[in-house]
């Protein structure tokens, strides 16, 4: 396998919203951006020109990570094209609040299978592309360090809960190659589509207000430039779910 350019990152469910930043934040800092999404074809492209418009490298694939078809395809053509991978940011993230009286099966598959089967095909595929000293971020929620009740979004929740736990056993056992794992958390952000209104969100978060994409992306950042932490997650979400 051969290298043929620059620092590589591959970040799923990177064509729209957190993941668009994210994509935008590791162009900025170098990275060729490989940008994997399911269905949102106009938005990826457009993001594309936009970051090759700023003299960026970037490009798209489609393919749906909860499909471990799929997910090899992806890394066989990065492999291909682009010889490794430096950085995984799993950012995928299916959220469709049901109560958990109400729950399908169907949803809890789907969720499942998207938010931590697919991230586990990512991170197993990325791996074995990866030189030492790379890095995996995965995209986390707010409150995973203490198991509570959670009866909107239980899947969710459960999901995201099994995502630190892979973190947490990777991390130990890369060690030996310098390959450092780690989660970000976000708690209600700006654009979270069960974000209280302005005037109640204090009553849920204790910094009063939602958070940001740049509160988010600077956090990644902060992994990334700290060789010494692997294994954690950091929850950026104003003391939501204190």
């Amino acid at each position: 396998m051969t290298r043929t350019c620059g620092r590589v990152a591959v970040v799923t469910g990177g064509a729209r919203r957190l993941g668009r930043h994210l994509c935008e934040a590791l162009s900025g800092r170098g990275y060729r951006v490989v940008i994997v999404y399911r269905s949102s074809d106009a938005d990826a492209t457009a993001l594309v020109t936009d970051l090759e418009s700023r003299g960026a490298s970037a490009r798209t694939i489609r393919a749906d990570i909860g499909i471990h078809d799929d997910v090899q395809r992806v890394f066989d053509d990065v492999a291909a094209n682009e010889g490794q991978v430096d950085l995984l940011l799993n950012n995928v993230g299916n959220y469709n609040p049901q109560d958990v009286t109400k729950l399908d099966p169907e949803v809890w598959d789907a969720t499942l299978a998207a938010n931590l089967s697919g991230a586990y095909y990512c991170c197993y595929h990325a791996l074995r592309m990866m030189p030492n000293g790379g890095q995996i971020i995965s995209i986390g929620m707010a409150g995973l360090e203490g198991i509570r009740a959670n009866r909107r979004g239980a899947d969710y929740y459960v999901s995201k809960t099994g995502l630190l736990s892979i973190t947490r056993s990777l991390a130990a056992g890369y060690a030996d190659r310098q390959i450092r794992v780690n989660m970000v958390s976000p708690g209600q952000l700006e654009n979270s589509i069960d974000l209280p209104p302005p005037d109640e969100i204090g009553l849920e978060v204790p910094l009063g207000r939602a958070g940001t994409m740049r509160d988010i992306s600077q956090a990644v950042e902060y992994l990334l430039d700290a060789p010494y932490v692997t294994g954690v997650n950091i929850d950026v979400s104003g003391g939501y779910r204190l």
